[in-house]
């Protein structure tokens, strides 16, 4: 372990000069607003639920001014820094309520309808593109309800300024935080497979293969760190890449994760290209969600909750491997329907 922690170590002194620390500081600091309207009653609970909370770097009078009721009516409506609509109602509103008055606007618009005869929450599978209406119901607002579909959509309308919407306002911080280490991820997925289709192409393998692992390694762990800076920055912390070394150990396993990919794609030529971006991936699930548990209770997770998440989150990547590399292999065969040897 401690030449685990060593070996990030290094490469930590080698990315200081990479890592955009002052990119992290200018996200944490972007402006937005949400508008509010409908049930008076409900804006008012929902503006309550989303100014919940006592958290470092949290002014309640500030984060109060970013969620602005309006009127679907109103006109000439300042809409700068606006991203997204929330109309709150019970289920019978919302055959009356106007709310095509606000498609003009060119914003998501989320009908967040309140029934509490529902068991479960329902909405879209996709957020609300720009001047599009979709509902969410729910059997009340509640984080439990609230967090399925509705909170994790608002974030993802809110790219660039993630950062900046969880630190002002910390009810969201723990989704926001999902988002920053799920993209992430897939970044870590999409370098480290790019390497590995190097390594498997004869002539550039022999030419790049070694130079491509060692990039990999270091970009990915770029990923990392950026995404511990994003985390802390989220959860009220200023960027600082001395606050990382807090977070080595978290990095440190990453190192392990990745010499196991080079591995399993030495052992398995083809398939071991989607295992290699499966571990990067599932590595860096675990680096931020690790971030985010010791910037929620002030501890690093034990070593059985990490290894835990950790498997967890590589299942959820070979699956995603599987069916890739099933779809190319159909995608080789001609057609994609009938193999070379003309069985279906």
């Amino acid at each position: 372990m401690r030449a685990t922690v060593l070996g990030a170590a290094d490469v930590f002194q080698r990315l200081r000069g990479s890592v955009n620390v002052g990119a992290v500081h200018a996200g944490a600091r972007k402006p937005f607003r949400f508008f509010l309207c409908g049930d008076l009653g409900l804006v008012g609970e929902l503006r309550a639920l989303l100014l919940s909370g006592e958290a470092e770097g949290f002014d309640r009078m500030t984060a109060a001014a970013l969620l602005e009721t309006i009127d679907p009516n109103q006109r000439l409506l300042d809409t700068s820094d606006a991203r997204a609509v929330i109309f709150l109602g019970r289920t019978g509103d919302r055959g009356g309520a106007r709310l095509d008055l606000l498609a003009p606007l060119g914003l998501p618009i989320f009908a967040l309808l309140v029934d509490p005869n529902v068991a479960a929450t329902s909405g879209p599978a996709q957020p609300p593109a720009p001047g599009r209406v979709d509902d969410y119901i729910v059997p009340d607002l509640s984080r439990e309800a609230l967090k399925a579909r509705f909170l994790p959509h608002l974030i993802e309308c809110c790219k660039g300024i993630e950062i900046a919407v969880g630190r002002q306002l910390p009810f969201l911080r723990e989704t926001v935080a999902a988002k920053l280490t799920r993209d992430a991820a897939l970044n870590a997925l999409k370098i480290s497979g790019a390497s590995a289709v190097v390594d498997q192409v004869p002539l550039l393998g022999a030419v790049l293969g070694a130079f491509a692992s060692a990039g990999d390694m270091v970009a990915i762990t770029g990923v990392q760190m950026t995404l511990m800076m994003q985390i802390g920055a989220t959860f009220g912390k200023d960027p600082d890449l001395g606050r990382v070394w807090e977070l080595l150990p978290i990095v440190g396993g990453g190192f392990g994760w990745r010499a196991l990919s080079r591995e399993l794609a030495g052992f398995i030529p083809v398939a071991g290209l989607f295992i290699k971006a499966a571990i990067a991936y599932a590595g860096t699930i675990v680096v931020g969600e690790g971030a985010t548990f010791y910037f929620q209770h002030g501890r690093h997770m034990t070593a059985a909750d990490g290894s835990r998440l950790y498997e967890e989150a590589k299942a959820s990547a070979l699956t995603f491997a599987r069916d890739t590399f099933a779809k190319l292999r159909r995608g080789g065969n001609g057609n994609g329907k009938n193999g070379t040897d003309g069985h279906t």
